[in-house]
């Protein structure tokens, strides 16, 4: 790990990945779309709007998954000083935000013709707002630190802070076995799904479609904070010699 903490080792990585994540996520992504929306039949019971599922269990899963890298990035810089890590959680806080709020939005869609509401403090959709409010905490912390040497490290308080959040991503895939809720039980098990499988495969395209693309962004952003970064710590030492 300590290997790539370089900035240019992992640029190095980074910049040609970053054109093949967006490119392979974005056919990805069409490709799922296209069949999610047109070639697959709708849903017995819930009839086309279940389509939305294509869209709202990928934004789900990389809202959640996006504050879970948050508390590894947040891990990483209190026990290690991994010089990327803050860079990564500042990164990773946007885009997870942007998806746990598209995760609430469709979910909304999806419940107004379904349960007749577009919201209901149930467990699930409780606990995936705290997430939302969760990121925009962190990004509140952070904002303004970026650039100079403040800009590798996140402020301690920060990085407890991812972790302590943390708590909340096994609240939020569990809520609805602990509670009772509108939403349905698991439909994806470590023992199988109980979508029909001519629904499933397509939700696999655009999940796996929104994770590259995720992980582009993720890499686009860290770019661009490194630049910053630099161009910051050059302006302040020609700052310094002309003093």
């Amino acid at each position: 790990m300590h290997a790539y903490a370089n900035p240019a080792r992992f640029l190095a990585i980074a910049r040609p990945l970053t054109p093949w994540l967006l490119g392979l996520g974005t056919a990805l992504l069409v490709v799922g779309a296209w069949a999610g929306l047109v070639l697959v039949p709708g849903d017995y019971k819930q009839g086309e709007t279940a389509r939305i599922l294509y869209v709202h269990v990928p934004s789900a899963w990389l809202g959640m998954g996006g504050w879970t890298g948050l508390a590894v990035a947040g891990l990483v810089q209190l026990v290690w000083r991994h010089p990327l890590a803050g860079i990564a959680a500042r990164a990773i806080a946007v885009p997870g935000m942007l998806f746990t709020a598209l995760c609430l939005a469709t979910g909304s869609i999806w419940g107004k013709p379904t349960w007749g509401t577009w919201w209901e403090w149930d467990g699930r959709m409780t606990s995936m707002l705290i997430l939302l409010f969760l990121y925009a905490g962190f990004i509140a912390l952070t904002k303004g630190e970026e650039g100079g040497r403040q800009g590798w490290a996140l402020p301690r308080g920060a990085a407890v802070y991812a972790l302590v959040g943390a708590v909340n991503i096994p609240i939020i895939n569990r809520s609805v076995v602990w509670w009772n809720s509108l939403h349905q039980g698991p439909s994806i098990t470590m023992r199988g799904s109980s979508i029909d499988g001519a629904l499933l495969w397509p939700l696999g395209l655009t999940l796996l479609g929104f994770s590259l693309l995720f992980g582009a962004i993720v890499l686009m952003r860290m770019r661009r904070i490194i630049a910053d970064n630099r161009v910051t710590a050059r302006l302040q030492r020609m700052a310094d010699e002309e003093v």
